[in-house]
């Protein structure tokens, strides 16, 4: 039987490969068969050495050439290292060993407008610690503790601390007493990696409580702020915030070689820093003092005081004052209640006096930020309005009879339909004079009805339009960090609060009922003090409305101007005389009139002639939510022949204008009629003006040019 395919292949493999054996095998045809398959052995498979040609040289050309490309590589690696890459190698290696640490710049210096110090610098001893050197000997912590009175866990708080440069020695103690830095120095060997330096704070030639919130406070740097070092300090807020870019300086640099540890060997190379240049504010120091006094005081006498109308001791929350040049937007003072002293934040405060300290407001600028009900102080703005349209003529008389009943009103639809007086007294027949004299509700709450009831000619929002003229629903752009946006009620703002806060805001729709109280000044209405101020400002002059400027001019380390602060004009109010005078009118007779509501708080505190010094101004009470008392407004301008001083107060929850706070208004006339404001300062080494330095430049220069500008 024939076998398999494969089978055959494998057959006639074996005897292809057994015939030459056969053929060659010694014992061939010795009793075998020709065709008989012989074994194979390995000499048979190989050939001999002497049927091979040896060939060494190739295998030394195959392994010399492996070689000669390594060394060509390692050739051309050095030469990209050495050559092309020399200089990225060189900062790879140094980065490695150096290290770039920053010198903080002395701030600069804060003055009036009288060359006064109101913020300086004072050098204290600091005591620091290395954190390599406190490593390898943790016993100095232990030490350091026992002569400082300071906690261990305190000491490895501030080296643990992330906020202090990593290769430099971490602060421990600052103001550290004398005895305790000539006992560090004496034994050197029981402190290592002790160190004591000098460093530079803030100082408060005044006390620290002078105008704390228009200043401002410095404090450490605890996120990347402009480039500066996190451990550096910066302003927070106030002027030291505001013209931080100036008052800061430009830093020094230290390069310092560290070794694989950290520990630091020496320093290689330093740039000196460059002091920071200082601001020269348009604030009057005397006239700050007295105003902080003045309000201080008549906040806390009106927590003492019963309101003869409601019977209730006013809280009397916080309050503002301010005092400002109509003419160019000057802030001469500017003061806010409740405050704090700013030396607190030099010797340091307890997290229990910063949360107290909070939660009473103290922190907040009043004057910028706060925002209240404005009342009758809004008059200004309706008063403008209604001579600007003719709507009713300056002196067409209207019978105030105490009441006003909205015509075809349907009960239910808005707030109501009956508006009473404040006192609920008629005035009688009045014209727009008389009504601001006396402060006629009646009056106005007529001319928001009419100004609703004939749409069609005047538009929705024609008092609004002209409140927003006065600065009233804007910033001031005052130059001091967050500042609040007034708000003037409108059926857009209306509609917007409800979107925001429906709770809060239940009614979306604008009634007549909203327009006559929006018209004197109540409603959702909310202005701050220093748009209130700006606006009386505004009118006192004319109509150009200015930013209200508190520095007056930058100064570097060497007394050269950098920046002289022009008035920067913002907006225009159309005041002809057919406008201004009838209304100027009125609010004269609020001071000067026996009828007028501010008459009696200026016979009582203003100690001169009216008639050598006539005033201006308008009351404000204006109500708030059930059961509190109403916001105390007074605002005043002077002399009204030729204005010099806008002055407001505004007491949160005071009771009423008249009194709590005109008497704060006339106490600040009284004492500007003896002292007039001084003009401003600037000494004979700032006549050679100079340009700004760059942000880049690490030494003072000088140049012959100056710079006029409106902003920081």
């Amino acid at each position: 039987m024939r076998g398999s395919w494969r089978e055959r292949r494998i057959g006639s493999w074996f005897s292809r490969l057994w015939r030459p054996w056969v053929s060659l095998h010694p014992f061939r045809g010795r009793g075998r068969t020709i065709n008989e398959p012989r074994p194979v052995g390995i000499r048979d498979l190989m050939a001999s050495p002497n049927e091979v040609t040896a060939q060494p040289r190739r295998r030394w050309m195959v392994i010399g050439g492996f070689f000669f490309v390594l060394l060509v590589a390692l050739i051309l690696r050095l030469f990209f290292l050495q050559v092309v890459d020399y200089q990225a190698s060189v900062k790879v290696v140094e980065s490695n060993s150096l290290r770039l640490t920053t010198i903080p710049p002395t701030r600069g210096q804060i003055f009036d407008r009288e060359d006064h110090a109101l913020v300086t610098n004072v050098t204290t001893t600091e005591i620091r610690l290395s954190r390599a050197l406190a490593s390898l000997n943790p016993e100095v912590k232990g030490s350091l503790a026992s002569l400082t009175g300071l906690s261990v866990k305190k000491i490895n708080s501030d080296l643990n601390d992330k906020q202090y440069d990593p290769y430099q020695p971490a602060p421990i103690m600052s103001n550290a007493p004398a005895s305790v830095v000539e006992f560090i120095k004496l034994h050197p060997k029981e402190f290592p990696g002790v160190s004591v330096l000098n460093a530079s704070t803030r100082a408060y030639p005044d006390g620290g409580s002078l105008a704390s919130q228009v200043l401002g406070y410095v404090g450490p740097n605890v996120v990347p702020h402009d480039g500066y070092p996190i451990d550096s300090t910066i302003g927070e807020t106030g002027v030291e915030s505001y013209y931080e870019q100036y008052l800061h300086g430009h830093q020094g640099t230290s390069t310092i070689e560290v070794n694989s540890l950290g520990s630091v060997l020496g320093v290689t190379n330093t740039t000196e820093p460059v002091v920071g240049d200082s601001v020269v504010l348009n604030i009057d120091t005397p006239l700050e003092q007295e105003l902080d006094h003045y309000l201080q005081s008549e906040i806390l006498q009106d927590r003492r005081s019963i309101d003869p109308v409601s019977g209730k001791v006013p809280q009397a929350i916080n309050g503002a004052a301010i005092v400002m040049n109509p003419t160019n937007g000057e802030i001469y003072a500017m003061a806010s209640y409740p405050s704090y002293n700013l030396n607190s934040f030099v010797t340091g405060l307890s997290t229990r006096q910063y949360d107290q300290l909070k939660s009473v407001g103290a922190f907040n600028n009043y004057a910028i930020q706060g925002l209240y009900t404005p009342g009758s102080t809004f008059k200004l703005a309706t008063a403008t309005t209604e001579l600007q349209t003719g709507i009713i003529s300056a002196y067409q008389s209207v019978n105030d009879t105490g009441t006003f009943t909205v015509p075809n009103c349907l009960k239910g639809t808005n707030h109501g339909c009956v508006f009473h007086d404040d006192d609920n007294q008629a005035a009688g027949h009045v014209d727009l004079p008389a009504a601001l004299t006396v402060s006629s509700d009646y009056y106005f709450y007529n001319l928001g009805y009419l100004f609703w009831n004939d749409q069609s000619k005047y538009g929705q929002t024609p008092i609004q339009n002209v409140a927003a003229e006065y600065g009233l629903s804007q910033t001031t752009n005052v130059d001091l960090p967050y500042e609040a946006q007034g708000r003037v009620d409108s059926p857009q703002v209306r509609k917007d609060l409800h979107a925001q806060a429906p709770q809060d805001f239940p009614n979306a729709t604008w009634y007549t009922g909203d327009n006559i109280e929006m018209a004197f000044g109540q409603g959702t209405t909310a202005i701050t003090p220093i748009a209130m101020a700006n606006a009386y400002a505004t009118f006192a002059n004319g109509g150009t409305r200015y930013a209200p400027q508190v520095a007056a001019a930058i100064v570097n380390p060497h007394g050269k101007i950098v920046l002289r602060y022009a008035p920067h004009v913002t907006g225009h109010v159309s005041l002809p005389p057919s406008v201004r005078d009838p209304i100027l009118q009125g609010l004269t007779g609020v001071v000067d009139s026996p009828h007028g509501t501010g008459y009696s708080a200026f016979q009582a505190y203003f100690h001169h002639s009216l008639a050598s010094f006539p005033i201006a101004g308008k009351t404000g009470t204006a109500s708030n939510a059930f059961g509190e008392e109403p916001n105390s407004w007074f605002v005043g301008f002077g002399p009204t022949n030729h204005p010099q001083y806008v002055v407001l107060c505004v007491i949160d929850e005071g009771g009423y204008g008249a009194d709590a706070s005109a008497p704060v208004v006339a106490k600040t006339f009284n004492y500007l009629y003896s002292h007039p404001v001084p003009t401003l300062k600037l000494t004979s080494t700032l006549t050679t003006p100079v340009k700004k330095k760059s942000s880049t430049t690490t030494t003072a220069t000088t140049s012959t040019s100056s710079t006029t500008t409106t902003g920081p």
